[in-house]
């Protein structure tokens, strides 16, 4: 209200003058005095916003404490009904790897909601981010469609179960070992040399698996090579009784000895048994072991690679 008292003022000062202040004065003295008066103004609000910025800071500071401590206590009830579901499960002899799944996507639920619920007590309208969420849909489900498809791929795995937790498998694309861990999209492998490989479930979902712990026994090959001047009854007899005095040789399956191939500079011999899977590759190594000391004690040879070389003359 100040500028238009001041506007009013010199309206009659210049009326009393009777025409002695040119135009182009007045105008100058009139806007050098709205603009003191709006220095003033704003001098005003600055020194009030000054005189409620403890007031705001207080309350602010206030309201990040609350969030702190209810994101704690989020926390700690999290921490209690991801316990409370593990028990359950065990309870119910559910399968390791479902429940593993399980919890880790109630685990990401409850996270969530948690950051929605201390988001709002800043003043953030759930309602609104659900729409915009909603309203970008499309686009968010185009960049996120490898995630989604391995989060998918996770549920088929864990509903049609074509591996669980401990069985030693094989990939399409050659990655093998024992899975360690079903998670939300990726599954975890541990290789016989001790290395982690994580591949997604999308990958494992639409495409071949190769479970060699199903079944539980797993059928061993081995081909071994002797001389063609070796006798062949008498090398399968000698291979025949290493398969049968192996303790890890499952004696009640099916043994075999019999010649694979006629190579060309040995004749190869191919050993087929069975073994459990738990002590599959100690017993291979200790028959490869043992049939090398058994070839030798019979005096049947394991050849080289030999080329027989003929010289023209002249």
């Amino acid at each position: 209200m100040q500028p238009k008292r001041i506007r009013l003022k010199v309206w009659v000062q210049k009326e009393k003058c009777g025409g002695c202040m040119e135009d182009q004065a007045v105008e100058a003295q009139i806007r050098e005095i709205e603009n003191i008066a709006s220095d003033e103004l704003n001098v005003g609000l600055i020194g009030s916003y000054l005189q409620e910025l403890p007031d705001k800071l207080i309350r602010f500071g206030i309201r990040v404490l609350l969030a702190l401590v209810v994101f704690i206590i989020g926390i700690q009830l999290i921490k209690l009904v991801r316990r409370i579901l593990r028990k359950a499960f065990e309870r119910r002899n559910v399968d390791v790897g479902v429940s593993r799944f399980l919890d880790s996507l109630v685990k990401t639920s409850l996270y969530i909601l948690l950051l929605f619920m201390i988001a709002s007590s800043f003043g953030l309208d759930a309602t609104s981010v659900v729409a915009l969420v909603g309203s970008a849909g499309v686009a968010i489900g185009l960049a996120v469609q490898g995630s989604l498809s391995n989060f998918a791929g996770g549920v088929l795995i864990l509903l049609l179960k074509p591996f669980k937790l401990g069985d030693y498998i094989r990939d399409a694309a050659g990655n093998e070992g024992t899975v360690e861990d079903v998670q939300l999209f990726y599954t975890r492998l541990v290789t016989p040399d001790r290395h982690m490989v994580v591949v997604p479930n999308g990958e494992l979902a639409n495409n071949n698996i190769l479970n060699m712990s199903m079944l539980g026994d797993r059928r061993m090959d081995i081909k071994v090579g002797i001389s063609y001047e070796a006798d062949i009854r008498r090398a399968k007899e000698v291979l025949l009784r290493v398969l049968n005095e192996d303790p890890g040789v499952l004696q009640d399956e099916e043994k075999k000895v019999f010649v694979e191939e006629l190579a060309d500079s040995s004749v190869i011999m191919g050993l087929r048994c069975y073994s459990a899977n738990e002590n599959f590759w100690e017993t291979k190594w200790r028959i490869m072991e043992t049939v090398k000391y058994a070839l030798d004690e019979a005096e049947i040879g394991i050849p080289y690679p030999q080329m027989d070389v003929h010289m023209r003359e002249g």
